[in-house]
């Protein structure tokens, strides 16, 4: 390993503990080979929602973006009720009421004709 990867990989590893060294408010840029020094201790801060966002890199392009798992809660807020107040119609219409005038066949016993 020559100098430079050397001390970018001292730059990385230093990010880790200094906040003031990440690259946003709770995002993280991590080596590979740091990520792999320090997998649990990345975790257990994503886990904690200590950082939103870690990506990992590899000889300087990145590999992988981790980011927490969504609240279970939020999930299913968001994928229930998603398009909730984009239907409209008028409020003459009752959707309770029928809306055929005849009776069905299948009021008759009849299934098929």
């Amino acid at each position: 390993m020559d100098r430079d990867q050397s001390s970018q990989s001292l730059d990385d590893s230093e990010a880790l503990s200094d906040p003031s060294r990440q690259s946003g408010a709770g995002v993280q840029t991590v080596n590979a080979t740091d990520f792999k020094a320090r997998c649990l201790q990345i975790l257990d801060r994503l886990s904690a929602r200590e950082l939103s966002r870690v990506t990992i890199t590899k000889r300087g392009r990145i590999v992988a973006v981790l980011s927490p798992p969504v609240d279970l809660a939020d999930a299913v807020r968001a994928l229930h009720g998603c398009m909730r107040g984009s239907v409209t119609y008028p409020p003459e219409i009752d959707l309770t009421a029928p809306i055929l005038d005849e009776p069905l066949m299948a009021d008759h016993s009849i299934l098929h004709r």
